[in-house]
């Protein structure tokens, strides 16, 4: 797998697909899927013999699975109950944190979507050299040390990249921007969205002049508006946003399971300006993730009743011989709400109804088109709180806290929950400051200063949430339409624990 990747040009390992969500050459691999889950205990036990007929399955139903079967939780989800090579631990974002393992095939298979970004975004080749900064968390979790491994294989394939991971250490990370950058053509900043701009925020009280890297961002871990994309590239000194600001769809359970791409953010920002075709698209009234993707790596499906995401890990290919993943995933639900289309499809969609053509519009921006399918993200279903039966959703509150007179006051970070008094039932939203801002929370003698904050930051929220949740705006009464807001120090360690991935819903 490994001699086959460096090997092979990347147009040449993406050219079997047809921009279709199933594409021919999905059958056979689909067999072989189903053939690799049948060697895993938590699988081989529900007996399914086509892959058309096989259970969509959460989580809990592996792991309890393995509890019927009174077989060991981590091996039985292993093929041929045999231990990976590496071991990694989910976030715990969607409840207890759960290991996972993988093994250099796997992160192989997950490196063609870094080369994708790197090639086709930030055109590595004509930007050399160039240096990736991991700032994603090191340790037994997922992010940091996958795709510093990820990215060294880019290296090792011979783009001229060089890669350090300092991890979630903003002064080490201004302090390599400071010492290197004048060294490279280009800095590329892979980090969740709101460490980044802490980050970036840092580096300007520092006198860093972020314009002079040409910078680049690749953001996972979650959702972000177009205002945000914005407001970062003002920040950092980014020139063309659509391109140099990339997100990727992550888990810890299958990798790296798609990437944006100029043409998908450009479609993107195209639906963000025109909510009524977004709506006829989504069938919602918000603006997810939209990311392009190889069915032919990680297959999806969308799961009729509950409209999540679905996704089956295929087996690796080396020289026409499939080698199997380590922990495979069969139909395999991972709570995420989104949808699928195809390549086609989506172009004559934007051509008709946003009358938007986007591949020429790509091309003319000097962007590469690869023929894939779309799948669009809104990220976790479970990421919402009910008040007076309107949804409230955590990207709802974001939206808020990105508005140009408060962005510069927090770090992006909050949790979000509900008032507990039933005499004042609202929103109850913790907000973490961003760190030149913390003695406002800290400070005794700054308490009035700290409500006034709070309030202007409830304000804006509440602004963000009638223009973009009409149930809210609706359902909610008026006089308890403003949210509670509490304003925290940068890194209090109850709400915003330092080094981790932060959790916008507190369990």
């Amino acid at each position: 797998m490994f001699n086959r990747f460096l090997a092979t040009p990347l147009s040449a390992l993406l050219d079997a697909n047809t921009g279709q969500v199933s594409p021919p050459a999905a059958t056979s691999l689909l067999e072989q899927a189903l053939e690799q889950a049948n060697k895993v205990a938590s699988y081989s036990s529900l007996n399914i013999t086509e892959f058309s007929k096989a259970p969509f399955l959460e989580k809990k139903h592996l792991l309890s699975q393995a509890a019927h079967m009174n077989a060991d939780p981590f091996l039985a989800r292993c093929v041929n109950g045999q231990p990976p090579e590496i071991i990694h631990v989910s976030s715990g974002s969607g409840g207890i944190p759960t290991f996972w393992g993988r093994s250099v095939a796997d992160e192989v298979a997950i490196a063609t979507r870094f080369e994708q970004i790197f090639v086709d975004a930030f055109n590595v080749a004509g930007n050399a050299p160039t240096l990736a900064i991991v700032a994603l968390p090191m340790g037994s979790w997922v992010g940091g040390l996958f795709t510093t491994s990820c990215i060294r294989y880019l290296s090792q394939k011979g783009h001229p990249i060089s890669v350090i991971a300092p991890g979630n250490n903003v002064p080490e990370i201004l302090r390599i921007v400071s010492t290197l950058g004048a060294s490279f053509r280009q800095i590329v900043l892979l980090a969740y969205p709101p460490f980044a701009k802490t980050c970036i925020d840092a580096g300007i009280a520092q006198g860093i002049v972020w314009s002079e890297y040409s910078m680049k961002f690749v953001f996972a871990g979650e959702v972000f508006s177009e205002e945000w994309r914005a407001l970062i590239s003002a920040r950092a000194g980014i020139k063309n946003p659509l391109q140099d600001v990339v997100s990727i769809y992550g888990t810890a359970d299958a990798g790296v399971l798609a990437n944006e791409t100029p043409l998908s953010a450009l479609i993107r920002a195209t639906l963000a300006s025109k909510p009524d075709v977004a709506r006829a698209l989504f069938k919602k009234d918000r603006i997810p993730s939209l990311m392009q993707y190889d069915p032919l790596s990680r297959y999806f499906e969308v799961e009729p009743e509950s409209g999540t995401l679905v996704i089956t890990t295929m087996p690796h290919a080396d020289v026409g011989v499939p080698s199997f993943v380590s922990m495979p995933l069969l139909r395999y639900s991972i709570g995420d709400a989104g949808g699928l289309i195809g390549f086609d499809e989506m172009m004559e969609f934007m051509k008709v109804n946003a009358g938007l053509d986007a591949v020429s519009e790509a091309v003319k921006s000097g962007s590469v088109i690869r023929k894939l399918p779309f799948v669009w993200v809104f990220g976790r279903a479970f990421w919402t709180v009910s008040l007076y039966g309107a949804n409230v959703y955590v990207e709802n509150v974001m939206a808020g806290l990105e508005q140009e007179h408060v962005h510069s006051l927090v770090t992006g970070k909050f949790v979000l929950d509900v008032n507990e008094d039933p005499d004042n039932v609202r929103l109850m939203i913790q907000v973490e400051l961003a760190a030149a801002n913390s003695n406002l929370a800290a400070d005794e003698k700054s308490e009035r200063d700290a409500d006034d904050v709070a309030l202007v930051l409830a304000r804006s929220i509440l602004g963000g949430l009638r223009k973009l949740n009409s149930e809210f705006a609706h359902y909610v009464p008026e006089d308890k339409q403003l949210p509670i807001v509490r304003i925290h120090p940068y890194g209090e360690p109850h709400y915003f624990p330092v080094g981790v991935k932060h959790d916008y819903m507190k369990k």
